[in-house]
């Protein structure tokens, strides 16, 4: 199994602090996010794979620190969303059994990346009331039918997903074909592609709780979160 980490972004939404560090390197608890996510992949994937871009010199150490990690850059962050990055991977796409995983996620229990699972999926925390997020449409059977923002009483996404070779090749092949779209592709988020692919895929969600999987969208939000982040940052 692989998994495949998306660091390219410049993580605005935590402006000032992102304009010296790149987003999911942050710390929180005195641990940078991606570094939580790595840990609870170790011992779980034979490779981990990090698509960087905005001060992608600053993940290097990862590399020492974890020896079956490696960096994939990518080149287009700047000008194209984030369907860019799975894109930077698609040389690697497909190959294995694969979690997808936005890299600045603080992940409490590492547990979730050891659940079993028998089909692709995302991750997902279900939120009684209206959202504006990511949400997931799923039919009678549970298998989801439109990925996309806006729902109510529905889960939602958190960031972190998990999808067979078969599926995540075919994945792979859409962004492909995305690409050669000039015009129409550049603002899709990989997402998208999923959701325009839904009937190839057999996607279902797998709940997990809000506090398992801690998504940090701003300064404030983070010091809500660790009252001491100013020691570690």
């Amino acid at each position: 199994m692989i998994a495949i980490l998306m660091a390219a972004g410049l993580g605005t939404r935590m402006k000032p602090l992102t304009d010296k560090v790149p987003k999911p390197l942050v710390k929180v608890f005195g641990k940078s996010m991606i570094e939580t996510i790595i840990d609870g992949l170790e011992g779980v994937v034979d490779k981990v794979y990090v698509i960087v871009g905005y001060k992608k010199e600053q993940f290097e150490f990862l590399t020492k620190k974890y020896n079956n990690l490696t960096l994939i850059e990518n080149t287009e962050f700047l000008t194209i969303n984030n369907i860019s990055s799975i894109h930077a991977a698609r040389n690697v796409m497909g190959t294995d059994d694969c979690f997808i995983c936005e890299a600045d996620l603080y992940v409490s229990d590492l547990s979730i990346f050891r659940d079993k699972m028998d089909k692709s999926c995302y991750y997902g925390v279900y939120v009684e009331g209206k959202s504006d997020d990511w949400v997931f449409d799923q039919n009678d059977k549970g298998i989801i039918t439109r990925v996309g923002k806006f729902g109510e009483n529905q889960y939602n996404m958190c960031g972190v997903s998990w999808f067979k070779a078969k599926d995540a090749k075919i994945i792979k092949e859409a962004i492909d074909e995305s690409y050669t779209k000039k015009g129409e592709f550049e603002n899709l988020y990989w997402d998208d592609v999923v959701n325009m692919n839904l009937s190839k895929l057999n996607l279902i969600v797998h709940p997990v709780k809000r506090e398992q999987i801690i998504e940090l969208d701003s300064v404030a939000e983070l010091e809500a979160f660790d009252i001491d982040y100013k020691r570690y940052n």
